[in-house]
């Protein structure tokens, strides 16, 4: 399993890959800030102040180190725990918030789950709920790009539990056959919900399924983001350069639930958890920049406190932009709405304005009513 950092900050430097001092603490403040948001998100949930949350805390090192290798032309299909693909190809924390709060300033407009992510602006494919659906779609776009003659790549992230699924196998296999640019990423992070990867799979392990499909596959520790760059980046500079798919099993934990709606004390012991606590991503990577003498303890805690600052501002900001506008419900739809939805569309306005907030007004887009 590739390793450059250990649990105590120290390093092999012959394996260290070639990052400036500058990309260092761009990595260190992604990873910081996608901890606050996590920390930020399930106080927002708890208080009521949106409906639902995912949280990544101890997967950092995965979402910043992989999305990390991609350049603006590339794909990203990243898993509702990937906050930090998002930060890394460019998205604003504050479009992260709109988001989750469903506002008129969300890009889908109130019409996603939270942290079900997608941008088209930053080639960040939407997700859904169901593990692995993305899987053929984020094939097909490497397809097309081959077929195209362009170099983008498409990187995929899933869980352990998404290997169980048949998407999987046929992402897998059509991959393997046609050689795509596409980079499946499995954070194995131990628990589809509440089942362990022993119950997942009879493989020794994950990236052992893509000798069945012809292409190469790699495990990672991936609380070490360095290993995780490095990885990432070589599998990104193959797919790129004609050779075809990897599959890269990060072995990382979920340090928290599965979900809002979860109680994983239920299922896993708390000597489990403070075992993985002693390989937090976060402090590890902290102390090996320490250790270089990138960064100091002084100037880490002032940039916890900076993000945290920035933050809060960003939420307080975000809360103030008021829900989509209910005309919204008939556009995006229709390039030329039908005349029955028109119907419908109009009926919906008239009892709106007889019922909803006097002298409320409702713009009209192109194409809609």
């Amino acid at each position: 399993m590739l390793q450059v950092i250990r649990a105590d900050g120290e390093f092999d430097p012959k394996v260290e890959p070639d990052l400036s001092h500058e990309d260092l603490l761009k990595m260190q403040r992604y990873m910081l800030t996608v901890r606050r948001f996590n920390e930020k998100g399930m106080s927002l949930q708890r208080q009521g102040r949106i409906g639902f949350f995912m949280e990544s805390t101890g997967q950092e090192a995965c979402q910043i180190g992989m999305s990390y290798t991609l350049t603006p032309i590339d794909w990203a299909f990243p898993s509702y725990r990937d906050p930090g693909t998002c930060l890394v190809r460019g998205v604003p924390l504050s479009a992260l918030f709109d988001q989750m709060m469903g506002n008129s300033a969300d890009e889908s407009k109130g019409r996603q789950m939270p942290v079900h992510w997608g941008f088209s602006k930053w080639k960040i494919v939407s997700l859904s709920s169901p593990i692995a659906a993305k899987l053929p779609h984020a094939v097909g776009v490497a397809y097309a790009a081959k077929f195209r003659g362009e170099k983008s790549v498409a990187l995929a992230s899933l869980g352990e539990g998404a290997t169980s699924q048949g998407e999987f196998h046929s992402a897998m296999n059509f991959a393997g056959v046609y050689k795509t640019p596409v980079v499946f990423f499995c954070e194995n992070n131990q628990y589809a919900i509440s089942l362990p990867t022993r119950r997942q799979t009879a493989s020794e392990s994950i990236a052992i399924k893509a000798e069945a499909y012809g292409f190469e596959g790699v495990q990672i520790d991936g609380n070490d983001i360095l290993a995780v760059y490095k990885a990432t980046k070589s599998a990104v500079d193959k797919a790129r350069s004609g050779g075809g798919p990897t599959l890269i099993e990060a072995i990382t934990y979920r340090m928290g639930g599965h979900s809002t709606s979860d109680d994983a004390t239920v299922y896993r012991s708390p000597e489990e958890v403070e075992l993985w606590k002693k390989r937090d991503p976060i402090a590890r990577f902290t102390a090996y920049l320490i250790k270089k003498g990138v960064t100091s303890e002084q100037e880490n805690k002032k940039l916890i406190e900076q993000i945290d600052a920035e933050m809060s501002a960003v939420i307080k900001e975000r809360e103030q932009i008021p829900p989509p506008a209910a005309s919204t419900l008939f556009t995006d739809v229709y390039a030329e709405m039908p005349w029955h939805l028109r119907e419908e569309a109009e009926e919906f306005m008239r009892e709106e304005g007889e019922n909803g907030p006097k002298g409320e007004e409702y713009e009209k887009e192109p194409g809609s009513f």
